[in-house]
């Protein structure tokens, strides 16, 4: 890269705030943190979406074309998509697996600008299959129909799980560099390079535990427990129907219905050591005083390649309890938190661990969070991105430089 270079980045998500996402959120933070940096950054998203180009869908089977004229008329020097299958349209072939597809995966095919990949969802069989979750009878045809619904849904995943893989695998084969958040998410694509989801308090004033909770009205005496996330039955809401919670602890449960969210699954709970805060969506400055509020976070996932909340209430020195998923069982193995069997009772046993062993728990995420730093995320992308570019300009001294044969 020449000296003073500043590389022009297309930043792809077709979740971007105001849009209510996890990848929207996420990529909105990398974005600013980024430009903070000096690094000029556009964004392509859906309309909804404060960006800087617009047209992207999950609908939108023309997502590739709408991203090759983007970049046909700014000309960025890397194209960096987030990329999580259903926000660009994941179609599943119940027949013939060889034509699954995205509606970006042209764009792979026909984009002669690099490309980095960051990588949100990669599953193993058993979570693929758990995608499926019946809510409720929605067909217009009855029992019957609700049946062969759910049936031929059963049968496209089981016929597709490889296909799915293979989405990942073939994009990472033609990008220039990947991004993954765990190593468990490099070993299921195949590679890519580990950089931590950032995550920090944003609370703009200094805040004790105290204040924070008063803000909530919660219990300023014994330990609280955090579950939050977006309304759907993947994330594990049904735990709390069942659980019997410690009297040294609290219970807070707060959930959002996402932008794209059908299930609207409604964690309904009664019980005096569980508080439902009903507060729906927070914003970032609500969401890190709650975060602040609490001692540790609950994740009963029954599918999860990944967790922004994991990653949030480890930057605000919580350790957590999750299900004994691949994903957090890598983090617990660094003393983090606890992976436990997605069950009730085991879910209690853990708070009482937890609490009794808490100053240990505590310490190592201490000492884990600075890996989070959005100035160490930022950074570790910056050298990605000039990796390219001297990759780049080195090609194209050596282009410059070969001789020319005359006919």
């Amino acid at each position: 890269m020449t000296e003073n270079q500043v590389p022009k980045i297309l930043m792809v998500s077709t979740e971007y705030p105001p849009m209510r996402g996890g990848v929207g959120r996420y990529t909105f933070n990398l974005v600013r943190q980024l430009r903070k940096k000096g690094l000029n950054v556009l964004v392509a998203c859906n309309e909804e979406g404060d960006g800087d180009f617009f047209g992207l869908a999950p609908e939108n089977n023309a997502n590739y074309q709408v991203l090759l004229k983007i970049a046909d008329d700014i000309h960025p020097d890397i194209i960096h998509v987030q990329y999580e299958h259903g926000l660009y349209g994941l179609k599943l072939d119940p027949i013939n697996p060889n034509k699954t597809r995205t509606n970006i995966d042209l764009f792979y095919d026909k984009c002669d600008i690099p490309i980095v990949t960051t990588f949100h969802t990669s599953f193993n069989f058993k979570q693929w299959m758990n995608i499926i979750v019946p809510i409720k009878n929605i067909h217009n045809l009855g029992r019957r129909g609700n049946f062969a619904n759910k049936l031929v849904r059963y049968w496209t995943h089981l016929l597709n799980y490889e296909s799915f893989q293979d989405l990942n695998r073939k994009k990472l084969l033609k990008s220039a560099a990947g991004v993954v958040f765990s190593q468990y998410m490099k070993n299921k694509v195949g590679g890519g390079t580990i950089i931590y989801h950032g995550a920090e308090a944003v609370v703009p004033f200094s805040a004790s535990k105290h204040q924070a909770r008063a803000r909530f009205s919660l219990p300023q005496e014994g330990r609280i427990a955090l579950a939050i996330g977006f309304r759907t039955a993947t994330k594990g809401w049904d735990i709390f129907q069942k659980i019997d919670i410690p009297d040294s602890w609290t219970l807070v449960i707060n959930s959002s219905k996402n932008h794209y969210n059908l299930e609207n699954f409604n964690p309904t709970v009664e019980c005096p050591k569980i508080i439902n805060l009903d507060m729906d969506f927070l914003n970032d400055t609500e969401l890190s005083l709650l975060f602040q509020a609490a001692d540790a976070v609950l994740l009963p996932y029954k599918v999860s390649s990944g967790s922004g909340v994991m990653f949030d209430a480890l930057a605000h020195g919580l350790p957590f309890i999750a299900s004994d998923l691949e994903f957090f069982r890598e983090f617990a193995s660094m003393g983090l938190g606890i992976t436990v069997k997605r069950d009730a009772k085991a879910f209690e046993k853990s708070l009482l661990e937890l609490g009794t062993n808490y100053s240990v728990y505590q310490k190592a995420v201490e000492s884990f969070k600075g890996k989070l730093r959005w100035d160490h995320v930022t950074n570790m992308h910056n050298q990605i991105y000039e990796n390219i570019m001297n990759d780049t300009y080195s090609r194209d001294l050596q282009e410059e430089s070969r001789p020319r044969l005359e006919y």
